[in-house]
């Protein structure tokens, strides 16, 4: 079943491109951005994290983390986030666990589902947005969800 607007986040902890472990309940009081894609250096995975990358700094002003995740090791992870400068953490899934608890779809019925999900500083997820094709609507979708929200 998938998790929606006004569930809670799971606890999770996974490892970043650096070794880092990174927790759900190490960001609560600040908005989370959490956005699902399907492989790193593909295409159009790469224009939405240059386009979160680009837009890193309106949302440090709204006071939100960014972090991406894929099924991808952080062997890829690093490769991926030197090779276009990414600033923000991308968690390995490496079972998908995380993905399937969530219950991103996927695409065609095969594909890992580019989903992103906002969540506010108690956990709570205020916007899930899905689109497979357009990587960098998922950044205008989350900037303006966190700006109607906070306004």
């Amino acid at each position: 079943m998938a998790i929606g607007i006004g569930d809670s986040l799971p606890d999770f902890n996974l490892e970043d491109q650096n070794g880092e472990m990174r927790s759900s309940a190490a960001v609560r009081g600040r908005w989370l951005v959490l956005f699902f894609y399907p492989k790193d250096d593909t295409p159009g995975c790469t224009a939405e994290a240059c386009s979160f990358r680009d837009n890193a700094e309106s949302f440090d002003q709204l006071n939100a983390e960014i972090w991406g995740i894929s099924g991808d090791d952080g062997v890829s992870h690093r490769r991926f986030a030197t090779r276009h400068n990414l600033n923000f953490p991308l968690l390995s899934d490496l079972n998908n666990t995380l993905r399937r608890s969530m219950g991103v779809p996927k695409a065609l019925g095969l594909l890992p589902g580019r989903v992103t999900y906002v969540v506010d500083g108690e956990g709570v997820i205020r916007h899930v947005f899905s689109n497979l094709l357009d990587g960098p609507a998922h950044v205008r979708e989350a900037q303006r969800v966190i700006n109607e929200m906070q306004g």
